[in-house]
């Protein structure tokens, strides 16, 4: 099967179930493993997981194979191994913290997502809008000091690099104290 085609049922599985922020990476070149990397966003736990279903379910309906699933078990980053296609579909902390795109964003692959075609340049600007709105000041406050946009962006980082390291370190003690736990329960 053609590589668009198999990339387009991605991509429509993904849009179907709400994925944000679609990217495409086309990775014949990085690499002989696989030919896209598809990246996407999901607001929760549950909607990584409901995406990372749904395009299982895609892929085998139009005869793709389904070679590997893995990180449902936390739900904060799924990746879908199609064999050409490679899908992470992350939360936006994580998305963030681990940078992917710069990792395999050589080749952006322009595709339509909902209706209009997505480019890394409208990309760019959305990130800017959206990073603008998370440091806002609220209403409620007292009149803050204006900042420069480079600021607001600094402090964005800041912010969902320390929520990621506390979601890591988390995730990580309960990883050190569940197989406590299982010998402590194992003995008595």
């Amino acid at each position: 099967m053609d590589i668009n085609k198999q990339q387009r049922a991605v991509i429509d599985a993904l849009e179907d179930v709400k994925a944000q922020n679609i990217k495409v990476f086309n990775t014949t070149e990085i690499t002989s493993l696989f030919d896209r990397v598809i990246i996407a966003s999901a607001t929760s736990n549950r909607q990584t997981r409901s995406l990372a279903r749904h395009v299982e379910e895609k892929a085998k309906a139009i005869g793709m194979g389904v070679i590997a699933t893995e990180g449902e078990e936390t739900g904060e980053w799924v990746l879908v191994d199609l064999g050409d296609i490679v899908v992470h579909i992350m939360q936006p902390t994580i998305r963030e913290y681990y940078n992917l795109e710069e990792l395999w964003g050589e080749k952006p692959v322009k595709v339509k997502l909902g209706g209009t075609e997505a480019s890394p340049g409208k990309r760019a600007a959305s990130t800017r809008k959206v990073s603008a709105k998370l440091t806002a000041p609220s209403k409620k406050s007292s009149p803050a000091k204006k900042t420069s946009p480079a600021k607001k962006t600094v402090a964005t980082k800041k912010a969902a690099t320390k929520t990621t390291t506390k979601t890591v370190k988390r995730t990580a003690t309960k990883a050190a104290t569940k197989p406590a736990a299982k010998k402590a329960t194992a003995k008595k």
